[in-house]
């Protein structure tokens, strides 16, 4: 008979000193440490094409945009993620003793990939809902066209929208901007899928 070894369970204060020191970042997910995996041409691509069309659509505005560098504290699933893109409006909130944690995204944006996707639709958001101020997020496929939205409306429920367009415009509802799908994916290629 084989028995299983539950994995080590650590404290918040060895990942912060592991995080410190660790050539690749991790996430924390309620006592264990996970490796975060590096990301694809496509995956990069697209991040970098949301920073450009995002930062030029919200420039007027009251938001910041920020990449996967920053961290996110969940406290009810006592979670540090690295969100692709977040989006703060004003200021941001840090974790108490943190400059390098944030606790008020208002948009979340993940770039799904095959190893991601199903708990980038799952448990982050699920967990992602837990935030205030969060109000809207947005899951961009590297393999294809195609785009899902959620957006929170007043009464607290949240929308779905999911556009394969090529032609389509992504409209954040809880800010004031528009972002052509082709902005989003220029320069992607997708022969390159895994199988």
């Amino acid at each position: 008979m084989v028995v299983q070894t539950p994995p080590r369970q650590y404290s918040i204060e060895e990942y912060f000193a592991h995080e410190e020191t660790a050539e690749c970042r991790s996430e924390y997910r309620d006592g264990e440490i996970v490796l975060i995996t590096g990301g694809s041409i496509n995956h990069n691509q697209i991040i970098v094409n949301l920073v450009i069309a995002l930062g030029l659509a919200l420039r007027e505005q009251d938001y910041r945009v920020y990449t996967s560098d920053l961290r996110l504290w969940i406290p009810r699933f006592r979670e540090y993620t690295y969100p692709d893109i977040l989006i703060i409006k004003d200021q941001a909130i840090f974790q108490e003793g943190r400059t390098d944690t944030v606790l008020n995204p208002s948009i979340i944006f993940e770039v799904l990939s095959k190893s991601t996707s199903s708990r980038d639709r799952g448990d982050k958001f699920t967990y992602y809902r837990s935030l205030p101020e969060f109000q809207e997020y947005i899951l961009i496929d590297q393999y294809q066209i195609h785009i899902e939205q959620f957006s929170k409306t007043p009464e607290g429920n949240w929308l779905f929208k999911e556009s394969d367009d090529e032609d389509g415009i992504l409209t954040l509802v809880s800010a004031n901007c528009q972002i052509p799908h082709r902005q989003i994916y220029e320069r992607v290629t997708f022969e390159n899928q895994p199988e």
